[in-house]
């Protein structure tokens, strides 16, 4: 009977552990992964004040995993993070925004993670599996909007941003989201790396960020503003980015900080560091400088001057206009902090940003690692120096959706004697509510003399027009284009063998543009482009619809707007140049002119693109180009 006893029990000890045993928790998702494992895993939150039934904000805690399980080193990783929730984020540990956007931030409509201050994930089999250096974990802090418990705030999309790498759909379990990305088969890492570096991208602006000496505490870095957009330009261009590790500029050659404030360093801890340093001699302690170019006065200055590329007064022309003066250069001295007092210890600034006066906007991403700038021998010797560490930091043109255009196009053409002219509100309107204008009602149609009068100057001309037009005219009256540049595209002729076009140039603002350029894109007509009378022009090589234009040597100076002759009476006069440019029809059968083939259908002006009008010019009354011809003429010898 005990014998049995004891049988039983063993069997039901064997049944239980058997059960204990067929109950183990699943291996991790990352254990299936034989490439980057990427994951998106909520801790927790809480509602934060102020309390509010309809929109409510609650506290989120999250954790982005990264982990390389390839046979591919990972070079400076990026993970896209679809947040959906109105999310501002507080803090994130071992990345930054590639963006550039400052914490706390916004980034409820996504956003992409870099390393920082690390950025490459080795592999398992080149650490023996340490996950040290295989893995980063960004540990996220922020606020969400309209998400309590027990639901769960996890983003809409999740994803390596990496070149090369193909990722699935994430999948959702619980808190977390996860998936694993593979490299593309063509695309394996050995193929694309140069020395063991990413290779350079390309975009519309490029900085480098080179360091050419190195010692203990400080170190001395050239940062080098290239223009690659054909087609873009920076004037008075101010350069920002943020330091880390509290850094700060003692000296600087070829620019200057907008702001020289060194009382961050006195009152903090690097005044505490360097106690014998004289804080008066140096340039910016601030945490986000802002560097301004140097005017040309300044070129030969012994402390600022005497640096190659310098002293433009902050004027990065296009490479199409010339190349010589497509970049800007400077050098400055950096001063590290502990405990990073190692000259092989080189971190660079993050959150990169630049903009000019009259220029689109740009967003920049992180600074990438590169392979060393190679530069030439200061002394003129035939030899090549290295930088001891470089970075590339890519800025692209960014338009937002409430940003205004800064120029206008209106048409006009010899078989029509009213011009269109620039669409209302093109360059914005005031939105003050009590103007006495209508900022939603089109335009009215003007006679050609009003293009040489301000806004404001034509009103009698454009009343009488319609009145003799018989066109209805709105109460109130439209508003005006408020740009201060103008541009008319004038179909001037048009003939069995070939057609020609005026384009004039207007400048209503106080400020003269040196070195302009302007770019207009013919979709069918530029083929048959054969030259400007005025400009010095051609047809872009790199584009088979565009035509680029500037003035001509020592002519390539659009004046401001200036009084009258007789201020008390006479209207402003816009600064003014154009020319004539002639097409053949050889080259492009069957193009119709006076349809829509003979106006642009985009016009560029330093780098800006301008507002066109909705409508061309009707061929249904033909006229003479004579009086719009007359006024320029006499324009021009009002100007001269």
């Amino acid at each position: 009977m005990a014998t049995r006893n004891l049988c039983v029990i063993l069997v039901i000890i064997s049944l239980s552990a058997y059960g204990s045993l067929s109950q183990a928790p699943p291996p991790p998702p990352n254990s299936a992964c034989n490439d980057v494992f990427v994951s998106y895993t909520y801790n927790g939150g809480r509602p934060v004040p102020p309390f509010d039934s309809t929109n409510q904000a609650y506290r989120f805690e999250s954790t982005v995993t990264v982990l390389n399980n390839g046979r591919d080193e990972l070079k400076s990783w990026r993970v896209y993070v679809g947040f959906q929730y109105k999310e501002r984020l507080t803090s994130a540990t071992n990345a930054v925004l590639a963006d550039g956007t400052p914490l706390p931030g916004f980034v409820g409509n996504g956003t992409e993670f870099v390393g920082f201050p690390e950025t490459d994930l080795k592999t398992a089999i080149d650490t023996a599996g340490d996950l040290t250096q295989m893995e980063v974990r960004v540990e996220l802090v922020g606020t969400q909007f309209g998400v309590g418990d027990p639901d769960i705030p996890l983003p809409n999309n999740l994803t390596l941003v990496n070149d090369g790498y193909t990722c699935p759909a994430a999948t959702t379990q619980g808190n977390e989201m996860h998936l694993c990305c593979s490299r593309n088969g063509s695309s394996r890492l050995d193929n694309n790396l140069e020395d063991n570096f990413l290779p350079r991208q390309d975009g519309d602006v490029i900085i480098m960020y080179d360091v050419t000496s190195t010692y203990e505490n400080y170190y001395w870095a050239q940062v080098n503003i290239s223009n690659h957009n054909p087609l873009g330009r920076l004037d008075n261009w101010k350069l920002s980015w943020e330091w880390m590790r509290e850094e700060f500029i003692y000296a600087m050659k070829g620019a200057y900080p907008s702001v020289v404030d060194t009382r961050d360093c006195i009152y903090g801890r690097q005044g505490k560091h360097y106690q014998r340093m004289d804080f008066s001699q140096a340039l910016s302690c601030e945490k986000v400088p802002t560097i301004i170019d140097l005017p040309p006065t300044s070129e030969n200055d012994t402390n600022l001057g005497l640096f190659p590329l310098c002293c433009r007064n902050g004027t990065i022309l296009s490479p199409t206009m010339d190349p010589s003066k497509s970049f800007s250069v400077f050098q400055m001295q950096v001063f590290k902090m502990p405990p990073d007092l190692n000259r092989s210890f080189l971190i660079p600034p993050q959150n990169w940003k630049i903009n000019g006066t009259f220029n689109s906007d740009f967003e920049c991403g992180p600074p990438i690692p590169v392979s060393p700038s190679h530069f030439s021998d200061p002394n003129g010797l035939p030899s090549i120096r290295s930088a001891v560490a470089s970075w590339q930091v890519v800025c692209n043109i960014t338009h937002f959706k409430d940003q205004s255009p800064k120029c206008c196009v209106s048409f006009s053409a010899f078989y029509n004697d009213s011009v269109v002219p620039c669409s209302t509100c093109a360059c914005g309107c005031n939105t003050n509510p009590s103007q006495t204008c209508s900022a939603n009602e089109t335009a009215l149609l003007l006679p050609y003399s009003t293009l040489l009068l301000p806004f404001e100057n034509r009103t009698r001309e454009a009343l009488e027009w319609a009145r003799i037009k018989r066109m209805t005219v709105p109460n109130p009256l439209p508003c005006g284009d408020s740009c201060g540049v103008s541009i008319n595209w004038h179909v001037l002729s048009d003939y069995r063998g070939g057609w020609s076009a005026r384009i004039t140039l207007f400048n209503w603002d106080d400020n003269a543009f040196e070195d302009w350029f302007a770019a207009v894109q013919l979709d069918k007509a530029t083929p048959g482009f054969e030259k400007f009378y005025s400009f010095n022009g051609s047809a872009l090589p790199e584009s088979n619809n565009t035509l680029f234009m500037q003035g001509l040597p020592n002519l390539n100076y659009l004046l401001a707007e200036r009084d009258g002759d007789n201020p008390r009476k006479d209207p402003r006069v816009p600064g003014m140049q154009q020319s004539v440019i002639s097409f053949t029809k050889k080259k492009t059968p069957g193009i119709n002119v006076a349809g829509e083939d003979g106006f642009p259908t985009k016009v560029i002006f330093n780098g800006e693109e301008c507002a066109l009008p909705a409508i061309r010019p009707s061929s249904g009354h033909k006229t003479t180009a004579a009086p719009f011809a007359f006024v320029i003429v006499l324009a021009l010898l009002f100007i001269h």
